[in-house]
């Protein structure tokens, strides 16, 4: 044998046709084929139909007809159902959409209220002096309470009466809190810079610009709000076609196995991490406080909250009008939150070992001592100290902007870009795929297991107090709090968040302006036939004329699920093919730019 044949030589890979296919009839052959309810799911996923159904019994309370009607399951989250959540974040497209660049403004004017509502108001008026004056009148502990009694019951009864006029919200908090509200001092912090307050005009709008030739533009903004640095972290930095090296010296590409993991585990700053997380909506909440009053008008804003790699949350805006850069730069310097909770800098015990619940004084007490810890009320007291200083301060970052205009393909890009994760938990885009990206998780939800979520959090007891509404049963560092839950990694505010003034319309609007819209497609244009006047009729006293109760799938008369999924699919192609077919027919009749069809319909 000669030494040219020892030397070993690559063997081509093997094709598809040349791979050996188990024996027809065999365990392996039947595992490789499709599952009946995978088939079915992709099907139903495929045309739009919601994967989980829920079957409701309506009874029609004029003729007594009982019939079973299914509605979708409006999940949010594509992990639960696919076509619901598309839907959805169709419609929130739509809402930005429309809501970004309007020239008009979008508020509605409330009305006057009536006089009948003003006489219950005058009467509510006299019952609260009225249970006010009990407390001076001289009559005994017992009396008073009695003649309080039926002061509340009446105000309780006049209550029911207000809410069911015309008149929308209330005139009072619903509980009667008679504990004294701690108050704070509103001074800013000396080591915040002071920012321009301005009073607020009630427009909405943002300023219009003439071009020079005459064109009249009217731009609006996308602001990126990111908190500040834990410590340096891996990143793959691309400036142009170049990529800039990182703190720790290499360049990474896009989907290096480290990119944002600490660059030095040791000295990143896990803590501080997981409490802006946990803060974060409140800063949200200050931000927009402080831009409107830098600002002097009603800035409205649309966006969404998002998980970087480091695992931090950010926040991505469509704001209406524009505002300077240094503006806006000044004001995120300026944003802060400030916790004025119990300090929880060290803790005094242990998971292993917290304090125990003591049946005789209702209360946790040392486990070796069996002395209690201070009372959440006293531990509060405690700060009305002058020199008194919040147990943390939660503050912005870095701050992103720039201008985007009307009609524009970054208008659009960037629509897309804010509803980007809208479907997705919020680690699903941020998911460990190495051990260091691991790691890095593991140590961030670490951490946000001990620190308090809420005065009633139970990992209060780890630092020596007890929670607010205190009862037996805590365990800390087993809160159930949404903020220690691996699927939120701190942050429990809204994932979408949407100003009351935007578009003048919530979703169950734009899906009203939807349903219109393919109601008049389908009905030949925009005339008035009969099946259109009785749909718009049903809808309109569908609130009082049906009732509705959720049926069981036991139920007899509930078809089986899959049945249910197959007759919904069927419905939904012969519906979309009729609806082609109307658009064609009605084309000439309907504006294409006049009725665009909404993403949300598709």
């Amino acid at each position: 044998m000669s030494q040219l044949e020892l030397i070993p030589t690559a063997t081509p890979a093997p094709d598809s046709a040349s791979v050996e296919r188990p024996r027809p009839g065999s365990r392996a052959d039947r595992m490789r084929k499709p599952l009946a309810r995978d088939a079915l799911k992709q099907l139903a996923e495929q045309h739009g139909v919601c994967v989980r159904p829920l079957a409701l019994r309506r009874t029609d309370t004029a003729t007594g007809v009982t019939e079973v009607v299914e509605v979708p399951c409006g999940a949010t989250l594509a992990a639960k159902c696919k076509p619901c959540a598309e839907r959805g974040r169709r419609l929130r497209i739509q809402q930005i959409r429309e809501g970004w660049h309007l020239a008009d403004e979008p508020a509605v004017r409330p009305d006057k209220p009536g006089e009948d509502v003003l006489a219950l108001a005058r009467v509510r008026a006299h019952l609260e002096f009225e249970r006010e004056a009990v407390q001076y009148q001289p009559m005994t502990p017992d009396e008073r309470v009695a003649h309080l009694a039926e002061i509340d019951a009446a105000i309780a009864e006049l209550d029911e009466a207000l809410a069911e006029t015309s008149l929308r919200g209330h005139l009072t908090p619903k509980d009667r809190d008679e504990r004294p509200r701690r108050k704070r001092s509103t001074r800013r912090r000396q080591d915040s810079p002071d920012l321009p307050r301005l009073p607020v005009d009630p427009r909405t709008v943002g300023r219009a610009y003439s071009g020079k030739t005459g064109k009249t533009h009217r731009p609006s903004m996308l602001v990126t709000l990111t908190l500040g640095s834990h410590g340096p972290v891996h990143s793959h930095l691309r400036r142009g076609p170049y990529i800039a090296p990182c703190e720790c010296g290499q360049r990474h590409g896009p989907h290096d196995d480290v990119l944002g993991t600490p660059v030095d585990p040791t000295t990143y700053d896990y803590r501080r991490a997981a409490l802006d997380a946990i803060h974060f909506a409140r800063v949200l909440d200050r931000w927009w406080q402080n831009v409107r009053r830098a600002a002097g008008w009603n800035v409205q804003y649309a966006g969404a909250v998002e998980l970087q790699r480091r695992l931090a949350p950010h926040a991505h805006f469509a704001i209406r009008g524009t505002l300077p850069r240094r503006l806006l730069k000044q004001i995120a310097a300026a944003t802060y939150h400030q916790v004025w909770w119990p300090s929880f800098n060290e803790p005094v015990y242990s998971v292993d070992k917290p304090p125990v619940w003591d049946v005789d004084q209702q209360a946790y007490v040392d486990p070796k001592t069996r002395a209690p810890p201070p009372t959440w009320g006293e531990a509060l007291d405690a700060l009305e100290e002058p020199d008194s200083r919040p147990a943390y301060v939660a503050r912005l970052g870095r701050i992103d902007a720039r201008g985007i205009e009307q009609g524009t393909r970054d208008a659009e890009r960037s629509i897309r870009y804010v509803t980007k994760y809208v479907t997705k938990d919020l680690t699903d885009q941020a998911k460990p795929r190495s051990d260091a990206q691991k790691a890095h998780f593991d140590r961030l939800h670490a951490e946000l297991s001990v620190l308090p979520c809420s005065p009633t959090c139970a990992n209060w007891l780890l630092y020596g107090v007890q929670p607010d509404g205190v009862k037996a049963g805590l365990t800390p560092g087993g809160c159930t709090g949404k903020v220690h839950q691996r699927s939120t990694l701190g942050f429990t505010g809204r994932r979408v968040l949407v100003s009351r003034q935007w578009s003048g319309k919530t979703l169950a609007d734009h899906r009203a302006d939807n349903r219109s819209w393919v109601r008049a497609i389908l009905a030949g244009g925009m005339a008035d036939t009969e099946e259109h006047d009785q749909a718009a009729a049903d809808e309109a006293d569908g609130s009082t004329r049906y009732r509705f109760e959720l049926a069981r799938p036991e139920d007899p008369d509930v078809p089986p699920l899959e049945h249910r999924l197959l007759r919904a699919i069927s419905a939904r192609i012969r519906w979309r093919a009729d609806l082609d077919t109307a658009r064609q027919r009605t084309a000439g009749a309907v504006s294409a730019t006049a009725a665009p069809l909404s993403p949300a319909v598709r």
